[in-house]
Parts: C-alpha cells; structure tokens; sequence
C-alpha cells in the first residue's frame, strides 16, 4: 500500500488552508489588545477550524463523512469572511487588504467546493468508502 494516500499533507486544499491560516494569525497579531477574547479568538478559531475539519474529513474514509467535515470547513471561511470585513469596519485593515485576505479566502472556498465534488463523484461510483 501507498503510504502517500494517507498523508494528509499531500492534499492540496489542506496545504492551503494551512497558508490562509498563517496569514490570519499574522493579520491578528496587529489588532488592539482588548481584541485578545473578541475578533482576535474568533478569526483565529475559524481559520483553525477550516484545516481541522479538512483533516477529520480526510481521516474518516467515509466520503459523505468526509463531505460532512468539508461542509464545516466551508461554513469557517464564511465565518471568516464575515470577521475579515469587522476587522475592516474597525479599522484593523484596509479595503485593499480585505480585497485581497478575500481573493485568498474565495480562491480556498473553491478548491474546498472542487473537493467536495470530487468526494461527492467517488462517492457515487460506489468504491467502499
């Protein structure tokens, strides 16, 4: 058996999960102390959330689970989206900096859709998982 297959880190919606994630925690790093419990956690929180759901989905072997998990992964970009815009109504960033945290954020929620197809087609041919 390949040991390969079983790597998550060879899963290129991961890996760049794993980049977005960096970059949020680096964006955070610049907010207000006072935004430790609040913005902070939450962004934080959510960006982990995508590549932690990635990985529970990849660790299932069952492909409607592993939907299910991307689905989650999803559902945290949305979320993260949703901060990212905060962080600029607060004055944490500019609109130059939400357009292009957004162009990252947009291009993973593709790849996690690409994905999710992908489970969905392999699911459908019926192969055991």
């Amino acid at each position: 058996m390949d040991k390969e297959i079983f790597n998550l880190e060879n899963l290129d919606v991961w890996k760049e999960g794993r980049k977005f994630r960096k970059r949020i925690s680096e964006l955070t790093k610049r907010f207000p102390e006072f935004e430790k419990y609040k913005l902070t956690d939450q962004m934080l929180r959510a960006s982990r959330s995508v590549t932690a759901n990635v990985s529970e989905g990849y660790g299932r072997f069952h492909y409607q689970e592993n939907i299910q998990f991307c689905r989650q992964a999803r559902g945290s970009l949305f979320e993260l989206s949703d901060h990212l815009t905060v962080a600029l109504d607060e004055g944490y960033m500019n609109a130059e900096e939400l357009e292009d945290y957004k162009k990252q954020l947009f291009s993973l929620m593709k790849m996690i859709n690409g994905y999710i197809k992908y489970l969905g087609s392999r699911k459908t041919k019926g192969s055991g998982k």
